[in-house]
């Protein structure tokens, strides 16, 4: 029960599950905004290139990183990523046009889930687990 005294859905826990206490519902409102984002295709393959340097990235090394995804497709990405906070995008005034990107300070707060996904897909289907 919640504190209204409502019946909460609540998913069947694993031991030790970090989320033990959340309202699944609320918990899936909560992340709605950024798991719609994260699950669009093409957008965390152009946030990893992002946090494995300080330096900005050019559009042109993330298309290099992104075999299979076409130009428009990562141009309409990266406009999500920025008008999100998590991307800043520095246009300089010169020939050829030359856009670099780099995450936001929003941005590199994703740095830690990022590790931890690695870490985890690092582990992922190794024997004895």
């Amino acid at each position: 029960m919640d504190t209204k005294g409502n019946v909460v859905n609540r998913l069947p826990l694993f031991d030790g599950c970090s989320f033990e206490g959340y309202d699944a519902a609320l918990l899936m409102k909560e992340t709605a905004k950024i798991r719609k984002l994260v699950t669009n295709r093409g957008t965390l393959e152009m946030l990893i290139p992002l946090c494995c340097t300080a330096k900005p990235v050019r559009y042109k090394e993330f298309r290099k990183f992104m075999k299979g995804i076409s130009s428009k497709t990562l141009a309409v990405r990266l406009k999500e990523l920025e008008a999100a906070k998590i991307l800043e995008r520095h246009a300089y005034n010169e020939i050829p046009p030359r856009v670099e990107y780099k995450l936001s300070p929003l941005g590199r707060s994703l740095e830690p889930v990022l590790k931890t996904m690695q870490q985890w897909g690092a582990s992922f289907g190794k024997k004895g687990e």
